[in-house]
């Protein structure tokens, strides 16, 4: 009689990132987790469910390292106005005035993606263009970037933006320079705004989450860390009914807001709270600088910072701009300064313009980097435009991240960008936009390290190295099987690699 395995696959190309067997023809599963990782030859050794996987290769499962689940589930309810869907303000207008007219007078109408780099008028909608593509119904149309959105004039009054409405903290109303009324374009305020609206029906959030599930496992993603600063108890109760009604498969690491420290503490909400299927991840705050102001001030920074650090939480901070990382990065040493540097893991996510002192200054405080390749595919030909000469060598910076030990992760930062692992390791091998211009080649990364950072490097940024990230007995059998070995094929030709199956805690829950 052979050993009991729920599955056995065998005769695959398995690419393991265990230094003690880097490659295996054979793993074996029971009880979702791996039994035995070795040659395909061992196969008859064992009794279960056999998949022939056809020389193909088996990696472990990609897991995104930031990305927005219920952004996400919300998006693939509204109006699709992202590039190459529209190309023009008009295609905004008509997509937004189809879907008011199915809509009944007074309802919300959402839309997003829209990108004024790609629109033909190079500008921004405003709310006189959504006035003429639904005078009936309040609009909300979100910018790709999630950083800013449009509301027409009906939006407006119902949420009570009008000409003496002051900024919010960390927010700007864009205006008129004549009269001063606003022209519907808000920054960084969706949280703002979100709060004064009905959320999604239930029917429609769990369609939704459904919807990001089929998109999330045809992608070979396994594991999922949601990103999002606004994620409170309520959102995680969400994401867990989902979890339990099967509308979502990958395995989730859920960030919340580090202003629900103390409501987290008080509900026993440890550092990692929660299981292999869901987990507490890092404590997120948004780190943003309005017109040279920055929110939060260091000073509220730090001590944000430093209660969560001395409790044991591990923190993620979202920052873009130089000023930003540079604003996150002393505020981290000054609460490293008065304790322990060993092992904290906290996270800066996104660090997208980052100088070499900068760098120096990370590599000493021991954060790790939460990076998105894809952004030099997507938008490199808007940094190529728009940022200056000065500052194009230090975007994105993958390489530098690696040699300074920064572990760097990557992640889509989804809805922003789509879900696409395998574009985002062509994205961080070749370093091209997606026309084809090639971005600062010398921060191109080999495509061994490209896949570690969509397995290996997120499983670490989580602590959940010792049960994922890798192929060997005793972790979790969270797998991707792809139609080709990113290391062998040309680096030009990994965009085009195939994911063939997903399979999740030993259970082929996708197939090609």
């Amino acid at each position: 009689m052979g050993k009991k395995a729920d599955l056995v696959l065998f005769n695959a190309n398995i690419v393991t990132f265990d230094p003690a067997k880097p490659r295996a023809g054979l793993v074996a599963v029971k009880d979702g987790k791996i039994i035995r990782v070795g040659r395909s030859e061992e196969k008859d050794a064992f009794e279960g469910r056999k998949i022939n996987c056809n020389g193909k290769t088996l990696v472990p499962g990609f897991n995104d390292a930031h990305c927005h689940i219920l952004a996400l589930a919300s998006s693939l309810q509204a109006v699709d106005c992202s590039p190459p869907s529209v190309s023009s303000i008009a295609d905004i207008k008509a997509r937004i005035r189809e879907r008011a007219q199915a809509t009944s007078e007074g309802e919300w109408v959402r839309a997003v993606g829209y990108d004024e780099f790609r629109l033909d008028e190079r500008r921004y909608p405003t709310r006189y263009d959504l006035d003429e593509a639904a005078p009936s119904n309040p609009v909300k149309l979100m910018h790709r970037s999630r950083h800013a959105c449009v509301l027409n004039s009906m939006a407006l009054s119902m949420i009570g933006i009008k000409n003496d409405t002051p900024e919010p903290p960390g927010g700007m109303i864009d205006r008129s320079l004549d009269t001063g009324e606003p022209n519907g374009i808000l920054y960084e305020m969706s949280d703002y705004i979100d709060s004064k609206i009905p959320p999604l029906p239930p029917e429609e959030l769990d369609n939704g989450v459904t919807l990001a599930n089929d998109e999330y496992l045809s992608r070979g993603i396994t594991s999922l860390q949601d990103a999002t600063a606004s994620n409170d108890l309520g959102s995680w109760n969400v994401l867990r009914r989902m979890r339990e009604k099967g509308h979502l498969v990958p395995r989730v690491s859920m960030m919340l807001g580090l202003r629900h420290l103390d409501e987290l503490m008080e509900r026993d909400f440890s550092p990692r709270h929660g299981d292999h299927d869901m987990r507490l991840g890092a404590l997120k705050v948004m780190l943003s600088e309005v017109r040279g102001v920055l929110h939060p001030s260091s000073e509220e920074l730090e001590e944000c910072l430093a209660k969560a650090h001395r409790h044991g939480y591990q923190v993620a901070i979202h920052a873009v701009e130089e000023s930003t990382v540079a604003a996150a990065v002393a505020a981290l040493e000054r609460v490293l300064g008065h304790a322990s540097k060993n092992n904290h893991r906290h996270r800066i996510e996104h660090c997208s313009v980052c100088p070499d002192s900068l760098l120096d200054r990370l590599e000493d405080i021991r954060v790790l980097i939460v990076t998105q390749p894809l952004f030099i595919y997507h938008s490199g030909e808007r940094y190529l435009a728009t940022v200056t000469e000065e500052q194009q060598p230090l975007l994105y910076r993958i390489s530098s991240f690696l040699k300074s030990g920064l572990k760097p992760s990557a992640g889509s930062d989804n809805p922003v960008a789509p879900l696409d692992p395998l574009l985002s390791m062509h994205a961080a091998v070749n370093r091209r936009t997606e026309d084809g211009n090639v971005f600062f080649p010398r921060e191109r990364v080999l495509p061994a390290m490209a896949l570690e950072m969509h397995t290996r490097a997120p499983a670490y940024a989580t602590f959940d190295e010792g049960v994922k990230g890798s192929i060997s007995a005793g972790k979790l059998a969270d797998f991707t099987l792809l139609s080709d070995d990113p290391m062998k094929v040309s680096p030009e030709q990994i965009k085009d690699i195939k994911v063939e199956a997903t399979i999740v805690g030993g259970k082929v829950v996708w197939r090609s």
